[in-house]
């Protein structure tokens, strides 16, 4: 066209020079007249309909792509791709420009499908199923073959070989290579089993001390994996760690609809003692274990009759205790309790001494997994039986603190008085 051009204007006696100038000038006016009108028409009839979508709320997956900046980078490949077919207009410099468009052409490609591989991504989190599968690894594997491929191809074109020159050179760095990506392999190999096995998934509370990580699965990477502990910050965790070491995940307790109790409450060994009549007839009194202290003095009544049991000494026979009638309040009180999970084990036992009492053990789950509330659960139960010990004549036993010391000490002084 530009020869064309050049020919019509010589015949319009112009100098020779002004012809040429005029020629490029005016073939440069038309290629960006085109491509501008074609830019327009793609905004008109594809950028501006699905902006709309957007504002309406529909097709969630435009948005996803326009924000992703799928439809930013094919916008530009349009004008790239015109000039490159009308490359051969500029006859001097064509082969320059053809390499030069061929190279940007290429760019803008990669860039578009790694737009794309965004996109994918952020489409596939709105799923139910990207907690349980996820595949970021996957595409940033995807996205580094992408970027080798692509750098092969701009390098073959820059230096006029072949990519399969460029592609048998490369198999020499092969170790170096191993060496340079080792975590970018291990991380993908890790990515392969946790996604098999299903080992972790986002959204899960895993417990990793070494890395002290303590809190939800926020995202699951090629090379690492984000934890954000609850103290809000972030501990990130090499994916290859989460298949090589061992880890705590709670989502089984999670998923079970139960969380487990296992708290310890320590008694004073000096306020254990068996039940007098008048302790157990107050005991009848409570609710709870009304009919169990009722059978119970039926049924030892009975067999220390049938024994002959010396009744002068608590020794002989077989006589409640208050700890013992303590524990069967505990646990007929947890079975009671509308936070406990019954369909689950529940016990309360007593647990070897060691110096600080004698430890009785809440063993339960609650049927709220959620920490508040199993929090307010656990607390409600322990400042119940905190309170209603002594109703059992039970002490709950503590460290010697400055207080018992001065109470001590008074009750010495006004006894001596």
């Amino acid at each position: 066209m530009v020869q064309a051009l050049e020919q019509l204007f010589l015949r319009w006696n112009l100098d020779s020079t002004w012809a040429s100038v005029l020629a490029y000038g005016i073939n440069s006016v038309l290629i960006a007249g085109i491509s501008s009108l074609i830019l327009f028409l793609i905004y008109l009839f594809i950028l501006k309909p699905s902006l709309r979508h957007v504002k309406d709320g529909k097709h969630h997956w435009i948005s996803i792509l326009r924000e992703s900046k799928v439809f930013h980078y094919l916008f530009w490949l349009v004008p790239i791709l015109i000039l490159r077919i009308y490359a051969n207009s500029f006859p001097v410099y064509a082969e320059q420009v053809q390499k030069v468009l061929f190279i940007c052409i290429e760019v803008m490609i990669l860039l578009t499908l790694n737009a794309i591989i965004n996109a994918v991504d952020s489409l596939y989190l709105t799923f139910e199923i990207s907690k349980k599968k996820p595949i970021k690894g996957l595409l940033q594997v995807m996205k580094i073959i992408l970027a080798i491929v692509g750098t092969i191809l701009i390098l073959a074109e820059v230096l006029d070989k072949s990519p399969a020159i460029l592609l048998g050179g490369l198999g020499a760095l092969t170790a170096f290579l191993t060496i340079v990506f080792k975590d970018t392999l291990l991380g993908f190999v890790a990515g392969v089993q946790i996604a098999t096995n299903d080992i972790v998934r986002i959204g899960d509370w895993i417990e990793m001390p070494k890395y002290e990580a303590n809190g939800d699965v926020i995202e699951i990477a090629l090379n690492i994996v984000k934890v954000r502990n609850f103290d809000r910050t972030i501990t990130t965790i090499p994916a290859y760690a989460l298949i090589s070491e061992s880890f705590k995940n709670w989502r089984g307790m999670e998923s079970s609809g139960g969380r487990r109790i296992k708290r310890v409450l320590y008694l004073d060994i000096n306020s254990v003692s068996f039940c007098t009549d008048e302790m157990l007839d107050s005991f009848e009194h409570i609710a709870l274990i009304r009919d169990y202290v009722r059978s119970k003095r039926q049924e030892i009544a009975e067999y220390n009759l049938s024994i002959q049991a010396d009744a002068a000494s608590p020794v002989n026979g077989r006589h409640l205790t208050n700890i013992g009638t303590f524990r069967m309040y505990i646990k007929t009180y947890l079975q009671q309790h509308p936070g406990i999970h019954q369909g689950m084990t529940l016990l309360v036992r007593q647990l070897p001494t060691e110096g600080r009492g004698v430890p009785l053990e809440v063993y339960a789950f609650t049927n709220d997994t959620r920490w508040v509330r199993y929090e307010d659960i656990q607390s409600d139960i322990f400042d119940h039986l905190f309170a209603v010990a002594p109703q059992f004549g039970l002490r709950i036993f503590q460290e010697l603190t400055g207080f018992d010391v001065r109470d001590g000490s008074d009750a010495l002084i006004h006894r001596e008085n």
